[in-house]
């Protein structure tokens, strides 16, 4: 079994629960409330800062040009494309260009963004790698299933972020990822653990935090 697939069994109930999060679900089926979505993309935009930066380190540390031309396409397609979608997304969703650009993080988006900053810092290419496995994996996992399942919600931009994240964006990256990690050596393996379920851990809260809001906080 590789290592990839080890750790997806290992925490294969977490893994499901983010794929399977109502937030996803209902994103998929159009039943999404728009304030819900808003205050996920609004979150996202400032956590997208901290990829930015976990990027960079990727290119830096990279073993190879290969390396650092995948997480440079990765870099692009954020600050491209995606960005072009944010805007476009909060026009929709009646977020005003101050509103956006003032946002702050909440308690889940500032400790991830912390987490992956310091593994970009403290860690190596393979460690970033691991992350962005996670992420991106994650991603690519509800996108293919609401692609799969027909999905084709009213909302255009619920449409054009399930599509981002599937197979034809994302299948190659994340592919050249799962490779690159089995074949990697890791030395630490209890420290391979707490990567992998610390970013899917994480993914899983960044879901509820914006499917339940403040209340979440504060129970």
């Amino acid at each position: 079994m590789t290592l990839t697939a080890e750790l997806k069994k290992k925490y294969s109930v977490l893994w499901e629960d983010m794929v399977h999060h109502p937030f996803v679900n209902e994103m998929g089926d159009g039943t999404l409330p728009p304030d819900k979505f808003k205050r996920y993309f609004l979150q996202d935009y400032v956590f997208v800062k901290d990829l930015v930066t976990m990027s960079g380190q990727a290119i830096a540390k990279a073993p190879d040009m290969e390396s650092a031309a995948v997480f440079n396409n990765f870099l692009v397609g954020i600050l491209d494309p995606e960005n072009d979608l944010f805007i476009r997304a909060f026009r929709e969703f009646g977020a005003s260009q101050e509103e956006y650009s003032a946002v702050n993080a909440n308690p889940t988006t500032q400790a991830f963004g912390d987490f992956v900053v310091r593994t970009a810092l403290e860690g190596d290419f393979s460690d970033i790698a691991l992350v962005l496995f996670v992420t991106e994996g994650t991603y690519l996992d509800w996108g293919s299933r609401l692609l799969k399942e027909g999905a084709s919600p009213n909302s255009p931009t619920y449409r054009e972020w399930i599509y981002l994240h599937g197979p034809d964006v994302l299948g190659e990256l994340v592919s050249w990822l799962e490779e690159y990690i089995n074949k990697a050596t890791f030395l630490d393996r209890e420290r391979v653990d707490y990567l992998f379920k610390t970013t899917l851990r994480y993914e899983y809260l960044f879901w509820e935090a914006a499917y339940r809001g403040d209340e979440w906080y504060d129970s």
